[in-house]
């Protein structure tokens, strides 16, 4: 719900083309399109046991996911984990609806892309039965609502920072299609991981009878996260964007390294004399290594972390066309306050925003802290 575009530029190389969209399965027919409650709650896709919406039990799940539309790849690996999740007799239902809550102006709103046509195809293909288009007025009917969400201090940070009210917005219509689709379970990236910590928040807060369900982060090979915002980068925005993604997997890769280390130091006897008899020895690098064990410390974990990615970034900021950081931040995944530099144990994920050229990208990875394995 969050991967809205800023300034895109008609006729730039798509570098994020839609998933591709082979032939649905014989078994399943075109995914229905609804565009009204109404329909939502009278369809009944061919495989459902029970209307969309209908109060009598199911034989299978209902899972739900919700996009923006531009699908690519990245949503048709949510849908794909929705199938699995509902089952053969459950029901798949995917939202397209571009929030205007989410947009902070009108022009932003106005040029996200459109593609229901493609959209469709690409639901079907992943398997889903329906796909719910509503208009803004069936969605909101009498404008704007009085009465919204809001996300709290979590939804001032980071994402929210830059964007004032966002998340506010981006809740408070999650909310609404939950009330409409009334799933058993709804699927989410994690490429948007604090719109699933805070969509995981207010479903505990408010307890709403769902099941939230994160996916990982679907990445192009070169490594660049799938976002609809790809296809607005030249090739040599492109470029430049990718120090995003090797940015957080330089830091991974520092924390990985920083671990073995300490697990070593664990098992190994690193003591003065042993690395000096090994110096005598004429085995320079053994003593050398087994005295960075010895020295080896866990305090050292959050601020190398942060270092790691930050060299990659400094560089692309000097690169043309330029990075321009909005914000790298190491946060608790509970709250999205930022991690202590003494944190030794427990999760955490890296987050990064930037521009390149006019388009902002967003990406982040999960971290362990004190894993040894």
């Amino acid at each position: 719900m969050t991967d809205t575009t800023d300034t895109p530029r008609p006729g730039t190389p798509d570098a994020s083309r839609p998933a591709a969209a082979p032939p649905a399965s014989p078994a399943r027919p075109p995914a229905a399109l609804l565009r009204t409650a109404a329909e939502l709650g009278t369809s009944t896709p061919l495989g459902a046991s029970a209307p969309l919406g209908a109060s009598a039990p199911l034989k299978g799940a209902r899972a739900v996911v919700m996009t923006m539309g531009a699908l690519h790849e990245g949503h048709a690996a949510l849908i794909r984990a929705a199938r699995a999740a509902a089952g053969p007799d459950g029901q798949v239902v995917v939202t397209v609806f571009v929030n205007p809550l989410q947009f902070g102006e009108a022009a932003d709103l106005d040029r996200y892309p459109r593609t229901l046509d493609a959209d469709l195809a690409v639901a079907a293909a992943a398997g889903a039965d329906a796909v719910f288009a509503p208009s803004v007025d069936e969605v909101y009917p009498g404008g704007e609502p009085q009465v919204r969400i809001s996300a709290g201090p979590m939804g001032e940070r980071l994402e929210g920072a830059s964007r004032p009210g966002h998340f506010d917005g981006m809740l408070t219509v999650v909310a609404k299609l939950l009330h409409l689709t009334r799933p058993d379970i709804a699927f989410f990236g994690q490429k948007d991981a604090q719109q699933l910590a805070l969509i995981r928040r207010m479903v505990r807060d408010l307890n709403f009878p769902v099941e939230i369900a994160g996916v990982e982060t679907v990445r192009e090979p070169d490594g660049l996260a799938l976002s609809s915002r790809n296809r607005f980068l030249d090739a040599e925005e492109r470029h430049t964007a990718l120090a995003l993604s090797k940015a957080l997997f330089a830091a991974r890769d520092r924390l990985a390294a920083q671990q073995a280390l300490h697990a070593r130091a664990q098992t190994t006897s690193a003591t003065t004399g042993r690395a000096a008899a090994l110096t005598a020895l004429g085995e320079a690098r053994a003593a050398a290594d087994t005295q960075a064990v010895a020295l080896a410390r866990p305090v050292d974990g959050p601020s190398a972390v942060r270092a790691a990615a930050l060299l990659i970034l400094d560089d692309a900021a000097a690169a043309q066309p330029p990075l321009v950081l909005d914000y790298l931040a190491l946060v608790d995944p509970a709250d999205f306050t930022e991690v202590p530099d003494d944190r030794t144990t427990g999760e955490a994920i890296l987050a990064v925003a930037a521009r390149v050229g006019r388009t902002r990208l967003i990406d982040n990875i999960p971290l362990t802290f004190g894993a040894t394995t």
